[in-house]
Order: structure tokens, then C-alpha cells, then sequence
């Protein structure tokens, strides 16, 4: 007789799983799309999709497709980056608690991006999406690479994101200056955008951070097999053929890459890219790239999508920073990580 292991009574069917992220997805767009200052029907959703009879007002449509449109696009966008930049930095570090935001590359990345618009803001000229994400890019790079120089110095991963935390303060310390001694109309957005925001989204921004985070993800599921061999340690992948360090520099490259557009865009949003996977692994209990980068990618649209509802509609007209709600439901989750490292009597 088969015996049945207790493995496979415990472990959660996949296509279930995903299906439950993606009725989620879609839920929280359509809220998103729905709920504000003015609402919106269900049914005026729909008709201005073209899908039912009739028509809208101008209000409406410019409402949806000029305000909440682009702004729910960005939250499912970045919010999937978000979860797969943790991912995949957890993944290099072989650390539960790394992400963009804890180990200072969000800072290095949005200290590059205020010192860039602040220069063309008091020449009046505007920068372009692109010229963000290269700015964004040369920060995280440059973060992450003081990052990877201090783990090469310090024995202990604690120390590494203390060491990470210190250098997000200084970045955020310097951005702050810049952006407090800018003289310009603009800046009160730019303010906005350091503490972290999916507002003032356009269609082009749209379609920028898509393009990038498309061919990012798509980047990273090729690599899943390599990255699985890694997660079982670096010997073990030499050891079937990967060649560890073209693997490294490409984890780098892609978690930069994403950390950047999230960056460019949003700002620095906390704790989403450490507790998405988490909390992922915990309803797939599995640890498959495979499965685990379409998975935190979902997970983290869904956390960036119902943490930017709150933001915008929990103490409306004012509107909270999307870092302040992420950390209310992301800093349990790290919490909870770091007490259980402990039990296990983990360094």
C-alpha cells in the first residue's frame, strides 16, 4: 500500500494558492479603482473599460484614467519588484532579513535620484523616467556595493545589516539636506516622494517601470534553476555546473535594477521586499525559485496594493506615506523572523 508522507497531506495545492493572490489582485485594483474622494461604481468601472452599456461622465473617466489608473498600475507594478528585489537579496545574502530598505540600497538609490532632480529642477528642466532609473541605478549599485565590502569584513549577518541600516541613514540624512536647501515650486513633491508615495503616477511612468520590471522578472525565472542549486549552497552549485559568480553579479545586477525603478518612482518603501517573502513561503511552504519569484512577485502587488488603499483613504483628504502602512503590517513579520533565527539558536 502507498504510504502518504506527512509532506504532501501539509503542503498547500500551488494552483490554489496563486489563485487566491490573483482573486486578491484583482479585488484590491478594482477597490483601488473604486474608493475616494469621489467614488466610483462598479458598473462606471466597467462602462469606462467599454464592457456594459453606456457611457461616463469626463469626471469620472479622468478620475479613473488619469488619477487611479496609473496609480493602482504603480502599487501592483513596484509592489511585485518590491517582493522580488527581497527575494533575491535574501536569496545572495542567505539571509531572512535582507532587503532593499534594510540594507540601504533604497537610500543609496534615492539620494541619487533627489541630488539629479534637484540640479535640473533649479536649471528648469524636467527628467525623464529613464534618467530616474539610471540615476536610481547608480545609488543602488553604489550602496550595494559598500554593502558587499562591509560582508566581506564583518563574521556576523547581524553586524552586515546594522552595518546596512547605518548606511540608509546617512543616505536618507544627505537627501534630506538636499531637498530641505532646494529652492523650487516643485519641491514639495519631491518632499513627498522621499517619504515614500505612489502619487503623481503617469501613464508614461507606467510604462517605463513595466518594461523594466518585465524583462527584471523574466530575467529572474530564467535563472531559477542556477538559483535553486545556490540556495543549497555555493559548493553544491559549483559543484552541478553553476558558475557561482556570474550568478552573483547577475542576483546583484537584477535586485539593483528593481531597487532602482522602485526607487525612481516611489521612493523608498519599507519592509515590503522583507516580509512579502515570508509570508509567501509560509502559504506555498516551499522554497523553489520557480514557484517562489512569479509568487513574491503576486504577493508583493497585493501587500503594495492594500497598504496604498489605506495610505490614501484611511484619514482622507490627508493622505499617510505608503512607508508608514508597510511597516505597520511588514515589522511584525521581521519581527517574528528574527525571534524564531533566535530560538534556532542562529547568528
Amino acid at each position: 500500500m502507498k504510504r502518504v508522507t506527512n509532506d504532501k497531506i501539509d503542503r498547500p495545492d500551488g494552483a490554489l494558492c496563486f489563485g487566491v493572490l490573483l482573486i486578491l489582485l484583482a479585488l484590491l485594483l478594482l477597490l483601488s479603482l473604486a474608493i475616494g474622494s469621489v467614488p466610483v461604481s462598479v458598473k462606471d468601472i466597467l462602462r469606462s473599460v467599454g464592457m456594459g452599456g453606456g457611457s461616463v461622465s469626463d469626471t469620472v473617466r479622468d478620475i479613473l484614467w488619469q488619477i487611479r489608473m496609473p496609480r493602482a498600475l504603480a502599487a501592483l507594478i513596484l509592489g511585485g519588484a518590491l517582493g522580488l528585489a527581497g527575494y533575491l537579496l535574501q536569496t545572495f545574502f542567505h539571509n531572512p532579513i535582507a532587503g532593499p530598505f534594510v540594507l540601504g540600497i533604497s537610500s543609496g538609490a534615492k539620494l541619487t535620484v533627489a541630488l539629479l532632480t534637484v540640479f535640473f529642477l533649479g536649471r528648469g528642466v524636467r527628467v525623464s523616467s529613464w534618467g530616474m532609473i539610471a540615476a536610481a541605478f547608480a545609488g543602488a549599485v553604489a550602496a550595494m556595493g559598500v554593502v558587499l565590502v562591509m560582508s566581506g569584513k564583518v563574521d556576523s549577518m547581524a553586524m552586515l545589516i546594522v552595518s546596512g541600516v547605518m548606511i540608509g541613514y546617512i543616505c536618507s540624512a544627505v537627501t534630506d539636506l538636499v531637498v530641505t536647501f532646494a529652492q523650487d515650486a516643485d519641491i514639495v513633491n519631491l518632499h513627498n516622494w522621499s517619504k515614500g508615495s505612489f502619487s503623481g503616477i503617469t501613464w508614461d511612468n507606467v510604462a517605463v517601470m513595466g518594461i523594466v520590471v518585465a524583462a527584471s522578472a523574466a530575467a529572474s525565472l530564467w535563472l531559477s534553476k542556477p538559483i535553486g542549486a545556490y540556495q543549497l549552497g555555493e559548493s553544491y552549485a559549483a559543484g552541478v555546473g553553476v558558475d557561482v559568480r556570474a550568478l552573483r553579479f547577475l542576483l546583484v545586477l537584477l535586485s539593483s535594477i528593481l531597487a532602482a525603478c522602485i526607487t525612481a518612482f516611489a521612493g523608498p518603501v519599507s519592509f515590503v521586499g522583507i516580509a512579502v517573502p515570508h509570508l509567501v513561503k509560509g502559504l506555498f511552504r516551499t522554497a523553489k525559485p520557480l514557484v517562489m519569484i512569479p509568487a513574491c512577485f503576486l504577493g508583493g502587488a497585493v501587500f503594495c496594493l492594500f497598504c496604498d488603499l489605506l495610505a490614501r483613504t484611511l484619514f482622507a483628504p490627508t493622505e499617510l506615506s505608503i512607508s508608514s502602512v508597510t511597516a505597520v503590517f511588514g515589522a511584525p513579520v521581521v519581527i517574528a523572523v528574527m525571534l524564531r533565527r533566535r530560538r534556532g539558536g542562529e547568528r
